[in-house]
């Protein structure tokens, strides 16, 4: 019989344990600090030459480039050499499940990535290691090489709308699974939030791995509430042995 197939939404716990802060939450700098956030929102980053030299100071002082995998993570990445497909659909910028040995071709990121910069006239890209010798170099808002355009961070800021394609796939990923795992996450961003019911509604069971409640936990299946550095490798482990089904 063929293995189910099993999505996982991971959400800011799931790197916590890695040393990146939840930022983007609803207790999370940029929501507690205003002046923080403008940093991570479009129209402010776009209008004021200002609000992007701090930005590129503060992309140098950021842990999520200097972070590494944690036991969720290899977890994840141990599933999928166990032979189970899996796929993840994540909401960190920080692209450590593809750090851990996950294919990337598994991952889709909601939030774009903090790995890479981005144009936002020519849509160039490049890894973000680049744009930061630069600013250390002494180019506090550096140009586009191509076109001279603004670059950012190939993340998705406040004001921005998720990609749609990515958006596309991952409700079609939430349909066609058998199990979904949300993890590290409240479920209440929107739209990412709505995948965990979109799975429970095609029959998919709805695992929850959470330190406080959600707004889904009366649909899921099973919801966990221990720390999830050794939550999630166990249940991992528990859907390889139980197989089919």
């Amino acid at each position: 019989m063929s293995k189910p197939l099993v999505a996982l939404l991971s959400g800011a716990g799931v790197s916590t344990d890695s040393g990146i802060p939840d930022y983007r939450g609803p207790n999370g700098l940029w929501r507690r600090d205003p002046e923080a956030e403008k940093l991570v929102t479009y129209a402010y980053y776009m209008g004021d030459p200002e609000i992007r030299r701090r930005s590129w100071r503060m992309r140098l002082k950021n842990r999520t480039l200097r972070a590494q995998p944690n036991a969720a993570h290899r977890a994840v990445a141990e599933l999928e050499r166990a032979g189970v497909p899996v796929r993840v659909i994540t909401q960190n910028v920080d692209g450590l499940h593809q750090l851990a040995g996950l294919s990337a071709r598994k991952v889709l990121e909601l939030h774009g990535t903090a790995r890479s910069y981005v144009c936002t006239a020519c849509r160039a890209r490049g890894p973000m290691e680049d744009a930061l010798a630069r600013v250390e170099a002494g180019e506090d808002d550096p140009p586009c090489l191509e076109c001279g355009g603004i670059l950012k961070s190939a993340t998705v800021m406040f004001g921005e709308r998720l990609d749609p394609v990515v958006l596309g796939q991952a409700v079609a990923i939430s349909k066609a699974c058998q199990v979904f795992v949300a993890v590290g996450t409240s479920l209440q961003v929107q739209p990412a939030a709505r995948l965990a019911g979109v799975a429970a509604d095609h029959g998919a069971r709805l695992i929850i791995v959470n330190a406080e409640p959600t707004p889904y936990d009366g649909q899921a299946d099973e919801v966990i509430r221990e720390p999830i550095g050794t939550a999630l490798p166990a249940l991992l482990r528990r859907l390889v042995s139980e197989g089919p089904g």
